[in-house]
């Protein structure tokens, strides 16, 4: 092509919008970066939650929680690491989803029409509905107008409040106590010890709390049935077709079964512990496994009766217990814990009493700058919550003037790791610490009685049955 040709003014004006228009159609032609295709280039996905039973939390060996172990499977489905952003209140939550800070949010949270005005759901992966909870003796409330004139306590900007005042404006007066950075469990724990009267719940979280609080009771539904959704920014419709692709998925394989029978199986129903049925099993599943309990007792230095005690509050001396946390057998051993201690089978009696007396028996000398009283009790609330948590109750005692090595101080700080003023700065998070605490008491509880009764059955008399005599001997040793 000649050059005169460029330099004419009609030619000119073509060659500029054949070259504009080049331009525009290779800019549309070519794909923009989605957040989705971001996370899989960088291997990572962060998932926002919250640090609480039904989310996140720390047990024993690892992180657990149903929505950690969802998001866990998410990510294995896309083939990147997990990372995990703890933000309790729901606008931070939104905030952090706005900055980028973390991917999707995954923390229990109801769908509703006033947050779907800042997010957009996923398909519900459960179905609740919210609850009034009262204490089990509290007989006054059966219906939402029996709620007239009561005090009901909520945290603030939950679906709870939005639904309080929903029912408020129908006419049905009633006052809302607001708490601050205060899980819904908490306020269960509260109804339970009868320090307030009445909360709301959604139905799995109160159904999963009467494991841990059985004083509660459910009154009547204030709502009807909701659905619980994962959250992502608006833009993000990729990142939220491949959520709901993998809700579809896990739903079909039988994951989802999976991990929620995890948490919830057999929440609807629970019992006391039972000095009776204490007694009777006592003597019909004890002396079974008497023999492997002394020999490991004598091995690592504990008194028996005390590794018996353990054993009843872990599994009632059943040998194939299971826990919904994931522990087997007799003195409830996790998989990791098992392994580091050469067990080959988990159901196994005596490896299992022998693995789980020899773990105490670490723990045990771990704590070697408490006096021994204080370092048993310290042992056994670690054998139930993990090393460290204790670790972060011991380091709290400090900060309190405590002295840290006395299970006194223990018993005062571990608690205080369920608020979020305190677990915020702990190494190992947030700590249902109210459980180890009442899991050594109730340890103690059964010691003293097999001690009490080692001393009754040495009067059992000459014409006692062959067995009875057994069980005094095995008892008074």
């Amino acid at each position: 092509m000649h050059l005169s040709f460029f330099f004419k003014p009609l030619n000119l004006l073509i060659l500029i919008l054949y070259f504009s228009c080049s331009i525009f159609f290779i800019h549309i032609n070519t794909p923009r970066q989605t957040r989705l295709d971001t996370i899989l280039e960088s291997g990572k996905i962060t998932v926002i939650t919250s640090n609480n039973s039904n989310c996140y939390y720390f047990y024993r060996d690892g992180y657990m929680g149903f929505e950690y172990d969802m998001a866990k499977a998410f990510a294995d489905y896309l083939g990147v690491e997990l990372k995990v952003l703890v933000s309790d209140k729901w606008e931070n939550m939104v905030s952090d989803l706005t900055k980028a800070a973390g991917d999707f949010i995954a923390a229990n949270i109801s769908i509703t029409d006033q947050r779907q005005k800042d997010v957009v759901f996923s398909k519900g992966y459960m179905e609740i509905e919210q609850y009034v909870i009262v204490h089990r003796n509290n007989r006054s409330i059966k219906k939402i107008s029996d709620l007239l004139g009561k005090t009901i306590y909520v945290r603030r900007g939950t679906s709870y409040q939005e639904q309080l005042e929903s029912i408020k404006n129908r006419g049905v007066d009633f006052t809302i106590k607001f708490v601050e950075d205060l899980p819904t469990e908490e306020l269960l724990r509260r109804v339970a010890k009868k320090d307030i009267k009445i909360t709301i719940a959604d139905t799995n979280i109160a159904l999963l709390n009467r494991r841990y609080f059985p004083g509660i009771k459910m009154a009547c539904s204030i709502s009807q049935k909701e659905n619980l959704g994962w959250a992502v920014k608006a833009e993000n419709r990729e990142l939220l077709e491949k959520i709901n692709l993998f809700f579809d998925l896990i739903k079909g394989n039988g994951r989802f079964k999976k991990i929620y029978n995890k948490y919830y199986e057999g929440i609807d129903s629970f019992d006391y512990v039972d000095m009776a049925i204490f007694h009777r099993r006592l003597k019909a599943r004890l002396p079974r496994h008497r023999s492997i309990i002394i020999k490991a007792s004598e091995k690592y230095g504990f008194d028996w009766r005390l590794i018996a005690a353990q054993i009843y509050q872990e599994s009632h001396f059943n040998a194939w217990a299971k826990s919904h946390a994931g522990a087997y057998g007799l003195m409830q051993l996790t998989r990791s814990t098992a392994k580091s201690l050469g067990v080959k089978e988990i159901y196994n009696s005596s490896q299992n009493i022998n693995a789980g007396v020899e773990h105490l028996r670490n723990l045990y000398n771990h704590f070697d700058k408490s006096g021994d009283s204080d370092r048993l009790l310290i042992s056994l609330a670690a054998y139930n919550v993990g090393q460290g948590h204790i670790w972060d109750a011991m380091n709290l005692a400090r900060k309190k003037g405590l002295n840290p090595y006395q299970w006194q101080s223990i018993m005062i700080t571990l608690p205080l790791l369920r608020y979020k003023k305190y677990y915020q700065k702990a190494a190992f998070g947030y700590c249902r610490g109210t459980e180890p605490v009442n899991y050594v008491k109730r340890i103690m509880v059964y010691y003293d009685i097999l001690k009490y009764q080692g001393i009754e059955y040495r009067a059992l008399n000459k014409r006692s049955s062959p067995q009875q005599k057994d069980y005094a001997s095995f008892l008074s040793r």
